[in-house]
């Protein structure tokens, strides 16, 4: 923390009122850890003890925002944290109509409770980031949240002290993909077809190394894997709102996947993001950040399971798309009649 950054984020804000934390520290050349940091101590509290600790306690928080995203992609869904599983080292679920998260511990790696101005009020959250810096994930008060569930957290957990920020690396690193020659393709397929259930297809990608772009290029043939045009991420999500039909929409990082599962109603394009503005749901996608998309199917016990998958040029998810079901649910026949449309 210096001097010189806190007077060129005052100078950043005076020149663009409104200009959100993520986008000016990377207009400043920094990690949004290292410029929340230079709020330690005046409306920013540091946070000691495990992401496991602190999550235990958000269910008495009531209703909350919870907000997930990733260079193209931002989710938020109001709700209540329900039906933790946080006793295993290294991952974590909530599972609720609402609030559906799937959470990998390895990349939590700091905690601030932040107070700040909004242009509603002030408003309260609690924010997680990885060891470069970057948010994993983040929960913000609402006007009918329990603030004594806010206050016992901070009691129990604040600190005053300061964070070692980290300023040599302020971004994950691209996972590099080893060559196709290396890799068993024909094992691979029949693994894939295999298949039954999603939840196996990253431990599949795990055991023969495999990034997820390049699983996608050595698919089994037969339509588990299609690359089509990157537009027909938003059109199938324009189509299922017009036909009423329930969607699952998995957006995240390394650190947090989170899940929306319902119909989608309200859109909305404005600038370069294309938005969902729904009472539940709030999602802004920047289109221009997907460099691919495909249509992927994986075999179940409970049928073929049918998604969207969009990547940026760094081969990262920004978003996957579904139809909604559940465990020993076939796949709607409605969504997979959407998709279809777009394999000619």
């Amino acid at each position: 923390m210096t001097v010189n950054l806190v007077e060129a984020w005052e100078r950043l804000k005076q020149d663009q009122p409104g200009i959100r934390i993520r986008n000016a520290a990377s207009a400043l050349g920094v990690s949004e850890l290292e410029l929340l940091s230079t709020r330690i101590g005046l409306d920013v509290v540091l946070l000691k003890g495990s992401a496991q600790e602190i999550l235990a306690r958000i269910p008495s928080l009531g209703r909350v925002m919870a907000l997930t995203r990733n260079e193209h992609c931002v989710i938020e869904c109001k709700g209540v944290y329900q039906n933790p599983l946080l006793d295993k080292a290294h991952a974590g679920v909530f599972v609720g109509e609402d609030i559906d998260l799937r959470m990998f511990f390895q990349f939590w790696h700091y905690a601030l409770a932040v107070t700040e101005q909004s242009e509603h009020g002030i408003r309260k959250s609690l924010q997680f980031f990885n060891q470069y810096g970057e948010a994993v994930h983040k929960i913000y008060l609402l006007a009918e949240s329990e603030t004594a569930g806010y206050d016992e957290i901070l009691a129990t957990y604040g600190t005053g002290g300061t964070v070692d920020v980290p300023v040599l690396e302020r971004q994950s690193p691209a996972e590099e993909a080893i060559p196709d020659a290396l890799i068993d393709v024909e094992s691979f397929r029949h693994e894939w077809i295999s298949l039954r259930d999603t939840h196996e297809f990253l431990p599949l990608l795990h055991k023969y190394g495999l990034t997820r772009i390049q699983a996608l290029r050595l698919a089994p043939v037969g339509g588990y894997a299609l690359q089509v045009p990157v537009g027909i991420a938003t059109e199938i999500i324009r189509l299922a709102a017009a036909s009423g039909i329930p969607i699952m929409l998995f957006a995240g990082n390394k650190g947090m996947l989170q899940i929306y599962s319902g119909e989608v109603h309200k859109i909305v394009d404005h600038g370069e993001w294309f938005n969902i503005l729904d009472p539940k749901l709030n999602l802004h996608l920047r289109p221009s950040g997907i460099d691919q998309c495909w249509i992927v199917r994986k075999p179940t016990n409970d049928g073929i399971i049918t998604g969207i998958e969009c990547y940026d040029s760094q081969g990262e998810l920004v978003l996957q798309i579904f139809g909604k079901r559940k465990p020993g649910v076939p796949e709607l026949e409605a969504w997979r009649n959407i998709v279809e449309q777009f394999e000619l």
